[in-house]
């Protein structure tokens, strides 16, 4: 296996992530728009956008965005999305980048790491366990 290296998300980033999260959801989203919301996201001081891959090609990626609650009396941080591509799972890639997330965060002095899953990806429950996550909550959501 080639070395894997772990970066900031960069613009040039933006097509591998497009097609990924358009993969992971399912659906085609606007292109324009998730371009905006890119660029702001990825330049946003408050977010960390990692990006893993190899000499050959991208491998995976994660989100992480910090906010400071009222109800943790200080910064919590939040994985927004966390994707390998499949040929590329089970090998350790998600573990080096979750490793990263928890050492920037020890860095940020935040209360608490938060994932959350859709309830169709039922093996993710698993994985985020073995990562030292607990189930702890009930997320409800409306979409408008």
């Amino acid at each position: 296996m080639t070395e894997i290296t772990i970066r900031k998300i960069e613009q040039k980033d933006l097509e591998f992530i497009y097609k990924s999260i358009c993969n992971l959801q399912n659906e085609v989203f606007d292109k324009n728009k998730f371009e905006q919301i890119f660029i702001e996201n990825i330049s946003n001081a408050d977010y960390l956008y990692l990006i893993a891959e190899n000499e050959i090609e991208y491998l995976g990626f994660i989100t992480f965005h910090t906010q400071n609650l009222l109800h943790h009396l200080g910064n919590v941080g939040e994985i927004q999305e966390f994707y390998i591509i499949p040929k590329q799972r089970g090998k350790g890639i998600g573990k080096k980048l979750i490793a990263k997330i928890f050492e920037y965060s020890e860095n940020k002095n935040l209360r608490s790491i938060e994932v959350t899953t859709s309830k169709k990806r039922i093996e993710n429950i698993e994985v985020y366990e073995n990562l030292g996550f607990k189930l702890s909550h009930n997320k409800f959501t409306i979409y408008k």
